[in-house]
Formats: C-alpha cells, sequence, structure tokens
C-alpha cells in the first residue's frame, strides 16, 4: 500500500463536527459486503463528489453536499447512515462501572452534536416532502418550522446546562460502583428501563419535542464477552431518554440509532433511509445479490455501443444492474431454462428495460453468435448448483473455449467464482497478493485521494499486485482458459459464503504470441 495511505479514526469533534460545520456537507458511511469497500470508495466519488473517503472492513466513510436524490443512487452500498460519532475503540477494564460509563459517554460527551446531526437527519427527511408536496405557503411554514427549532433548541441547550453537573456526578458515581452492585443494576435493567421511560414521559408530555426512537446494537471483540450487545443498547437507550428526554419506542420510532462497537472502531449514526440501498424497487425476483451484480458490471468497464452477454443469467439480476447504469450499451442474456428465462423476462418487464434486454433460450456450450461478435461477458457460475462442484463442471472448457470465441479480441470476460471453481479455472494463477491486502484491512483505515477517479464515473479496482514488481507471470500457467488471461481478482463476501470476482482479457494476437 502507498505510504500516507492509511489514516486514524479521528475523536468525533476532528471529523463529524468539522463537517457539520460547513452548512452544505453532511458526514456519512455505508456499510457493504467484504470485497466491496474499494467499489464503494470509487462510487461515492465519482457518483456524489465526495471527499476524506476511507473505509475500514464493512464501511465506508465519507463527506457530500449531494441531495438526498443522489444519495439513493448509490448502487454497491447496504445501508446509507448519517455520521453521528466516529470514536476508537472503547478501553474495556475489568471495572465494569467504567465500562458502563465510558458507553453513556457516547451520548453525554457532546450533546450538541447529536442534536445537530439530528437537525440534519430531519433536513433530510423533509427533502422527500418537499420534491413530491410543494405548496404556496411553504416558505413560510419553513421559516416558522426553523423559528420553531431555534427556540425549542435554545431550551434544549438551557436544559442541558441545568443537568450537566448532576450527570457527571451521578457517572462518577456510577464508576465507583462494586462488582456485586453493576451485576444487580444490570439484572434490574429492564425494570428500571420500564421506570425511567414512565417519569421521562410524563415530562415529555408538555413539549411536542420528544420523539421516539430505538437502540439497533451490534457489538464484537472484547466488549462482547463483558456485556452483550442488548445490555450496551440498552445502556445508551436509557442514557438518550435521560439526556434528551427522547421515548423508546421498539416497534415503530421515528427515529433509529444505529450502534457498531469492536476492537477497531466505535461508531454511531442513523439510518438514512428505512429499507436498504441493496433493495433494488426495479428487481420484482431478486436472484443474485444486486450490489454485487452492479460491482460486476462496473469492473467489466462497459462502454457506450457495446455489445454485452450474460450466458448463464438466469434471473437476469447482472443484466438488469448493467443496463439500469449503462443504458448505452446492447445486452443479452442466455439460458437454458426455460423458467429461469421466464422470471427475467419478468424482471426486465417490472424494470421498463423491454427493449434495451433481449432474452435467448440456449446452452452455454453452443452459443448461437458469431465469432468475435461480443466486447463483455459477465456470469455467475457454476450452473444453478450453487457452491458446488459437480457433474456438470465437466463441461467447464467447453464453457470457456465458447465465451472466448465470441468475444472479440480485447473483449472483458468477469467471472463469479466459488472458491472450488476458482481454483479448478485459473490452475496455479494466484491472486494471493490482492486477498492478502484485503484481508489486512480489518486493521486499518484506507483514503482515496480524489486523483484516481473515473472520468467516466464507473469505479475501477485498482490492482494491488500491480504495485509488485515480482508479480506472479500469469502467462506461463496452463489452464483451461485458452487466450483469455486473467487481469486481477478480487475475493467478495455473499452473505454466508465467499466467493471471487476475477476479470479476464482476451488479448491481441500479436501480444498472446510474444507472451507464449
Amino acid at each position: 500500500m502507498a505510504e500516507g495511505a492509511q489514516l486514524r479514526l479521528q475523536p468525533p469533534k476532528e471529523t463529524t463536527a468539522s463537517c457539520c460545520a460547513a452548512s452544505s456537507s453532511a458526514a456519512y458511511f455505508c456499510t457493504a459486503g467484504r470485497g466491496m469497500e474499494r467499489f464503494l470508495m470509487r462510487e461515492v466519488q465519482a457518483r456524489l463528489g465526495a471527499t476524506q473517503v476511507e473505509y475500514v472492513s464493512g464501511k465506508v466513510f465519507f463527506t457530500t453536499s449531494a441531495e438526498l436524490s443522489m444519495l439513493k443512487k448509490l448502487k454497491s452500498a447496504e445501508r446509507l447512515f448519517l455520521l453521528l460519532n466516529k470514536y476508537p475503540p472503547l478501553f474495556i477494564s475489568k471495572n465494569k462501572g467504567r465500562i458502563i460509563c465510558d458507553i453513556q459517554k457516547l451520548v453525554n460527551e457532546d450533546s450538541r452534536l447529536w442534536l445537530d446531526i439530528v437537525t440534519v437527519w430531519k433536513s433530510l427527511q423533509g427533502q422527500e416532502v418537499k420534491q413530491d408536496n410543494v405548496s404556496p405557503d411553504s416558505q413560510k411554514r419553513k421559516l416558522e418550522e426553523e423559528d420553531s427549532i431555534n427556540n425549542k433548541r435554545q431550551k434544549t441547550d438551557q436544559f442541558l446546562e441545568t443537568v450537566s453537573a448532576k450527570n457527571q456526578v451521578k457517572n462518577q458515581r456510577r464508576c465507583d460502583m462494586s462488582e456485586t452492585d453493576i451485576d444487580n443494576a444490570l439484572s434490574e435493567g429492564k425494570l428500571f428501563l420500564e421506570k425511567s421511560c414512565e417519569v421521562i414521559q410524563e415530562k415529555c408530555v408538555e413539549s411536542d419535542s420528544c420523539f421516539s426512537f430505538r437502540v439497533s446494537c451490534r457489538c464484537s471483540g472484547a466488549l462482547a464477552k463483558v456485556f452483550p450487545a442488548q445490555v450496551v443498547g440498552r445502556i445508551i437507550g436509557t442514557a438518550l431518554m435521560k439526556h434528551f428526554g427522547w421515548k423508546a419506542d421498539l416497534r415503530n420510532p421515528s427515529i433509529e440509532i444505529f450502534v457498531h462497537l469492536n476492537d477497531i472502531y466505535s461508531v454511531i449514526g442513523i439510518p438514512v433511509f428505512r429499507l436498504p440501498l441493496a433493495s433494488r424497487a426495479y428487481i420484482k425476483t431478486p436472484g443474485l445479490r444486486s450490489t454485487v451484480a452492479w460491482a460486476m458490471a462496473s469492473f467489466a468497464e462497459i462502454q457506450a455501443g457495446a455489445f454485452v452477454l450474460d450466458p448463464t443469467c438466469g434471473l437476469g439480476t447482472i443484466l438488469l444492474e448493467a443496463a439500469t447504469e449503462w443504458t448505452n450499451a446492447h445486452y443479452l442474456g442466455t439460458d437454458i431454462s426455460a423458467s429461469q428465462l421466464q422470471g427475467a423476462y419478468s424482471n426486465i418487464q417490472a424494470a421498463g428495460l423491454m427493449g434495451k434486454i433481449d432474452l435467448l433460450k440456449a446452452s452455454v456450450t453452443e452459443l448461437p453468435l458469431p465469432p468475435e461478435s461480443i466486447d463483455v461477458v459477465f456470469a455467475d457460475f457454476p450452473f444453478g448448483k450453487k457452491f458446488k462442484i459437480t457433474n456438470e463442471m465437466k463441461l467447464l472448457p467447453d464453457v470457456l473455449q465458447e465465451i472466448e470465441r465470441v468475444l472479440c479480441v480485447g473483449g472483458t470476460v468477469v467471472l463469479l467464482l466459488s472458491q472450488e471453481l476458482h481454483k479448478l479455472i485459473n490452475g496455479g494463477i494466484s491472486s494471493g497478493p490482492e486477498t492478502e491486502n484485503h484481508n489486512s484491512a480489518e486493521c486499518e483505515v484506507v483514503s482515496l485521494e480524489s486523483d484516481t477517479q473515473e472520468k467516466t464515473g464507473s469505479p475501477r479496482i485498482i490492482s494491488p499486485s500491480a504495485q509488485h514488481t515480482g508479480k506472479e507471470d500469469i502467462s506461463n500457467t496452463k489452464s483451461i482458459l485458452g487466450s483469455l488471461v486473467l487481469v486481477e481478482s478480487l475475493e467478495v463476501s455473499l452473505g454466508k459464503t465467499d466467493a471471487y470476482m476475477c476479470k479476464y482479457k482476451k488479448p491481441i494476437a500479436g501480444l498472446a504470441s510474444m507472451k507464449s
């Protein structure tokens, strides 16, 4: 990795607070499947003009002033959150009271930051309403709402100043509690939480600023061995009720607070959308994970006017993602299964892409296409037998030979392979540098420089192995790929299973003969 690419997570006052200082920008983070972080980094920069882009395993952080309509267009992200706090990991000591105090500080330490971020969240929620329902008096109501919010904020600030000293004394006392007292408090936590709700909700009746919330908490590492996620969520929820007078509602809250604590970082955020970004409204029957399908299409670097083929299209998820994003290309999907093609047809019809994607029933070993007629091929192997090498794999050499036949010189092939198929197809070809570099991402934050942005707006993975002069000479490795050359491979997560996204090129004849 290039020198200076590794950054440390900074305390919130140096990150989130500074982002809020700019009225037109806000700090966000997205969750992503393992291996998808680099696609997402490129995408937020190209699509949103994002700055301060960095990632840890499973999350990408960035700052942008993009509107809500643009944030919705992110294709490689699972969920989008407004970043509230980003801390170094909590220090886990033998004193449970001290740990509870540190957890409470996530709420109590910077009350104004919480209020500011909640205000930004409310503004984002209001953008959709303004787009759908604009009245002549909207500007007047906006000014009245802003005045009301300012007045409530002033009252809240006065209240926080009054109780700040009391909270500090109470927190210090909790830190001095014995182990027995802590265990008793935790065992009676549910009753304590209910009583706290009753007292706080009585005070909230007088004010319309009280709204409901719930805490979604994930804990791993050392903290999870001391407190389960439910207990940590309860501690944070109680602190929010006491500090801000919010009302806990697990079923239908106005706002959700997402908390993820582990040995590497402490992150708090607010979901921007109720539904995950990965839930595509234009896909009627989902097949392959939509984020991975989009990544495969972007990996192929589809150019305008290109002829694109998915010879094992199934329900057509990759074709849908490609045709929705890269509209100036010609798409064809083939499959031997009539039922799969029917599902793909329904998806294409629901997405409004009739005429953009053609379907054809054909065997992948006998494609009814002339030689060198296709610019891009992408496929999700293996043939409906998910991640199992079966007797059908005996056809694999014929399949790759047919793909090579229809692919034009200079064309690109992107395959999604199980670990077994990755070894079988690539033989001795190794993608070790990429895999090793990616696995180490769990312990680092990588920053993306702005000068690497693609002019076409399509994310592009920069292979770490290309930076090593000692890269393995894959041209001397005999495999069933024929003239296809492995450019790079990337390990990605499909949930409970890992797979490899492999990119191949069909080189120019002269270049291929020189290598051989």
